[in-house]
């Protein structure tokens, strides 16, 4: 192919000259083709795979010379003699006479470079190529990639790294090649090539460890083998890279949806650095995106545009705090560098105004931000501000055309743009008035519902049928007071609503407990359900809406748990707390029809990929207990795996945030933190249950022992400033035979999870789960292929061993050229609701990469009407796609012999 012309100061070093005339050289490297150049020839190979050399897959090159210069030009290169010879007569029939008319050599060269990067422009132009996507270097490694591994077109290679790969005792130096859907790695020394392929969807294991002789070693393991790769550059971007890559897998085995969208990864600004692939960049800009999500909160479709160091006047304390400020379409958010001083969410539907402040010495490059209601931020010490406040501006805009859109399209609704706008800031300033997790609904609304007999509560449930005792329990409402006081007085030192400084003191207020009247507004604000919100308007009136009237198995199963649902709340022994209950299951059935419903949420309905047919995240948490609990709590984890126990307590545990387990005052209180807190709050509070019964647990002779043992303890959980009175839970009322367990005070339970794992990490809980999705994913899918095996092992000749490894090359080949494209949609090759030997589809494209797998021998220029032929005898029903039972009886029927006739020559019995 021409090259963007690149200068060369030895011609001849390492390269043999096959034809020359006065302007133009073409040469092939030393060591190629037969005979491959004895010793020196292997000497060249091992350089060019060391040093990553571009002649090890385009061993010819034209050069550019004029007769009195001794610098040459490389003008294009060549991967067969065929193809390079192509450009050679080009050359001598377009360009050799025109050159000799020019007089001076500059001049020529001037044209002869010309001439090449404008045959480059043409051919981008011609095949829409964008000049700025990668750059000639990485070019070249795509090309090497896809000719050392045989890989299509569509395969896109992320990117390659220079590392040692250890095969047995001896470490092979050569490159990793990262792409999609494969681990590659090549070595070529001393005549001696080293290949490994390796899919993201078949590994099981992904660790990066340290040893003496190995400091910087990533361990790849699949289900039959195990790969080392060592000595990198730079191990941890290497990892991450990694990490994300073979997360993209596994979220395809699980979901065919995962394709459209790692399909179409976002395209990041022409002015990005391009040291990197563009895709490599689109994946780094995707994880970056992830991580700033889970800081601060934010809808799942939120893009974070850049971020920046700078300091935030905090007029609470008077400081300027050193730390970062991200930028993203709709958001503003400022973290310190020390995790808990403070962090900041300034949603640009607030912001009123945002105006460069005058520099000085002791403030430079200053930035006010002020809000709707009134606070006013004071960023500094920014690098680029101009650019900051243009990229803001611009942000801003689309935010106001977005606001002015939707009140376009509400307004029929309301009785003038102003209630809109009024409507619209008493929601998104989060007033405890207008806000509450208790009820689905905010405003006196009626939906058209299944039963319009039935009210729609209009504020929270918990509010409503608060119960009381005659005694109204002074002291506790006393204590209330205080904690409502305290919370007012905070607001009003650090501000209320989505704009709030959150501090250390904000989380010292949520660890005491939040006063019941604030819980609904704290929820919404704390879980970051307020911006869901405030995205996505009146989209659950919606679900709602949409939901009715739909019955079908999930609508069975919530009827048949919803008068079993927190059986001890008063709140839902009424009609109107069970049609609440009842709008907010269907509505998310209706939602996440793959997933309907599952026993407890009934309980919470919320936490993401917990609930689905294989109930991924509740295992992918139960795993990471059992890895925590066996690091900090390694005297009792022997005993634990023994008995059984961790698997059943996580579940329960984590699927419902302890509601269940736990008395409900005490359990909102877990809810509370967890809020604030996150994951890592229900993990710390696990182990501490477990760390305060260690010696009672340790005597247990089985499992229902230790069951009873945590179920006494987490039963006697109180909450002394709940100014409910007292509910008997559930679980107390069946097994309570003996003498209570003393009480166990939740807010000195929680102090105690604290004390004692508060030093776990949110990040490490992410890397310890990314480590169990794989095992946990691994594990299903290979049930998946004992029931298909054991389903269809009775209608076939194949052994239990053949049909293993025919599933699994019918499924990998599936979920590749699922990648690659076909003729169908994907979503019309997966469906999750059909029995397991059906699930799986291929359309005629998908096929033809199978059939040439199967059968080598009908590889050449008949192959695809060979695959065609086969194809249509496989389609049983003659719907344009084959499942894995259509495949395996057509396989079988060709085994054996019978009515097979893919060729004019082929007898039929």
């Amino acid at each position: 192919m021409w090259v963007n012309p690149e200068e060369v100061l030895l011609a001849s070093a390492l390269w043999m000259t096959e034809r020359a005339n006065p302007y133009f050289i073409l040469q092939k490297r030393k060591g190629h083709g037969d005979g491959g150049g004895g010793l020196a020839g292997l000497l060249v190979g091992t350089l060019d795979v060391v040093l990553d050399s571009s002649a090890r897959v385009a061993p010819y090159r034209i050069l550019y010379q004029t007769p009195d210069s001794l610098v040459y030009w490389t003008i294009a290169h060549g991967s067969s003699r065929r193809e390079i010879t192509e450009h050679w007569e080009w050359l001598e029939h377009n360009l050799l006479q025109t050159l000799s008319i020019f007089e001076n050599e500059n001049d020529i060269t001037t044209f002869v470079k010309g001439k090449i990067q404008g045959i480059i422009a043409e051919y981008n132009k011609n095949h829409d190529i964008k000049e700025d996507d990668d750059t000639d270097k990485f070019k070249e490694a795509i090309a090497k990639f896809r000719k050392l591994f045989g890989m299509p077109e569509e395969e896109k290679l992320v990117n390659y790294y220079s590392c040692s790969y250890w095969k047995g005792k001896v470490p092979r130096q050569g490159w990793l090649y990262l792409s999609i859907n494969h681990l590659c790695f090549y070595s070529y020394l001393l005549g001696k090539e080293a290949k490994l392929v390796v899919r993201w969807a078949d590994i099981t294991q992904l660790e990066k460890n340290a040893t003496l002789l190995l400091p910087d070693m990533v361990r790849v393991s699949t289900r039959c083998s195990e790969h080392v790769f060592s000595v990198f550059l730079n191990v941890n971007e290497t990892f991450k890279l990694m990490e994300q890559l073979a997360n993209i897998a596994m979220r395809q085995l699980l979901d065919n949806k995962g394709f459209e969208q790692d399909r179409s990864l976002p395209k990041l600004k022409k002015k990005s650095p391009k040291k990197v692939s563009a895709l490599k960049r689109d994946l780094d800009a995707r994880a970056k995106s992830e991580r700033y999500r889970a800081l601060f909160r934010l809808p799942k479709d939120e893009k974070l545009d850049g971020h920046t160091d700078c300091t935030l006047w905090t007029p609470f304390n008077k400081m300027h705090i050193l730390g970062q400020m991200f930028v993203s379409t709709n958001y503003i958010c400022f973290t310190s560098k020390e995790e808990t001083t403070c962090s900041l969410i300034i949603p640009l539907r607030e912001v009123t105004i945002v105006e460069k402040a005058d520099s000085s010495n002791v403030l430079p490059s200053p930035l006010s931000i002020s809000t709707k209601n009134r606070m006013t931020f004071l960023f500094a010490n920014l690098k680029d501000r101009d650019f900051l406040v243009q990229r803001i501006s611009d942000f801003l805009q689309q935010t106001s055309s977005k606001i002015y859109f939707e009140r376009d399209i509400t307004g029929s609704l309301n009785s003038s743009d102003d209630e809109v706008y009024s409507q619209q800031g008493s929601l998104l300033s989060c007033s405890p008035q207008r806000s509450s997790l208790g009820s689905e609904g905010e405003s006196e609304r009626q939906f058209n519902l299944n039963d319009n007999s039935v009210p729609t509560a209009t504020q929270a449930l918990m509010t409503m049928y608060r119960r009381r005792s005659p005694e109204e329990f002074n002291p506790k409402l006393a204590k209330e007071f205080l904690k409502e006081q305290a919370w007012k007085n905070h607001f009003a030192e650090y501000g209320q609503g989505v704009c709030m400084y959150r501090t250390e003191k904000t989380k010292e207020l949520v660890l005491k407990g939040i006063p019941e009247n604030m819980r609904g507004e704290l929820w919404l604000l704390f879980s970051g359900a307020i911006n869901e919100m405030a995205t996505h308007p009146g989209y659950y009136e919606d679900l709602v809406e949409k939901s009715m009237g739909k019955y079908n198995l999930a609508t069975e199963e919530i009827e048949r748990d919803l008068h079993r649902s927190l059986p001890e709340h008063p709140a839902f022994q009424n009609e109107m707390g069970i049609a609440a209950l009842r709008r907010v299951l269907t509505a998310y059935a209706f939602r996440n029809p793959n997933i309907g419903y599952c026993q407890a949420m009934n309980i919470v309905t919320m936490l993401p990929d917990y609930y689905n047919t294989r109930v991924v995240g509740a295992l992918v948490d139960q795993g990471v207990f059992e890895e925590l609990a066996r690091v900090y709590v390694p005297q009792l984890y022997d005993c634990m795996q023994e008995l059984g126990v961790i698997s059943t307590i996580s579940l329960s545990w984590f699927l419902t945030l302890f509601l269940s387990v736990m008395p409900f005052e005490s359990a909102v209180v877990v809810v509370d933190c967890f809020f604030y807190e996150g994951i890592k709050l229900i993990f710390q509070l696990a182990l501490s249950v477990l760390d305060a019964n260690i010696h009672q647990l340790l005597n247990c002779k089985d499992d229902g022992e230790a069951m009873t043992v945590l179920g006494r303890y987490l039963d006697s959980v109180t909450n002394k400033d709940s100014t409910l009175p007292p509910i008997p839970h559930l679980h107390s009322l069946l097994t309570d035979d003996g003498e209570p367990h003393p009480e166990v005070d939740i807010f000195k339970l929680v102090r105690s999870s604290y004390e004692k794992f508060g030093f776990i990490r949110a990040d490490v809980i992410e890397q310890m789960r990314f480590k169990q999705r794989l095992r946990v994913i691994q594990t299903i899918e290979d049930t998946t292929k004992r029931n298909v095996v054991r389903t269809i092992v009775t209608e076939t000749a194949f052994s239990i061993d053949e049909l293993e490894e025919l599933y699994s090359l019918f499924k990998a080949e599936h979920l590749t050229s699922c990648y690659w494209g076909g003729t169908s949609n994907p979503m019309d090759r997966h469906d999750p609701s059909l029995p397991y030997l059906e699930q799986y589809r291929m359309d005629l494209e998908q096929f033809k990469g199978l059939f040439t797998v199967l059968f080598p021998w009908a590889s050449g220029t008949h192959t695809d009407s060979l695959a065609l032929r086969f194809f249509r005898l496989l389609d049983q029903n003659a719907d344009a796609l084959i499942n894995f039972r259509e495949f395996i009886t057509g396989l079988g029927e060709y085994r054996e012999g019978k009515r097979v006739c893919i060729t004019p020559l082929c007898v039929c019995d």
